[in-house]
């Protein structure tokens, strides 16, 4: 798989659209997007903003870098299972 870097923007309607010329093969694509820091705004979606506003945990750790993470972080469910969950990465990782 090749990765391309290329600039965009999404109009008023809310499409993307490439700004500079594509040099690949016609097919299929995976498209990620990622918003530039300085074009952050508001967003207009409820979901999003609902989001935005929630609280943030309050958590204390010794390592001040990992403090907004930790904050923006949801709790751990309580039926999480730690060893069930290595299990599925290792079978995962070395396809068995």
């Amino acid at each position: 798989m090749q990765a391309y870097k290329l600039r965009g923007k999404i109009d008023a309607t809310g499409n993307l659209v490439v700004v500079e010329p594509v040099n690949m093969p016609p097919g299929d694509v995976e498209i990620i997007v990622l918003q530039l820091p300085d074009a952050v705004v508001s967003s207009p979606d409820p979901l999003i903003q609902s989001e935005e506003a929630k609280p943030k945990r309050k958590v204390t750790t010794k390592i001040k870098a990992l403090q907004a993470w930790f904050e923006n972080t949801e709790p751990v469910s309580p039926d999480f299972d730690a060893e069930a969950a290595r299990w599925e990465a290792l079978k995962e990782k070395y396809n068995l």
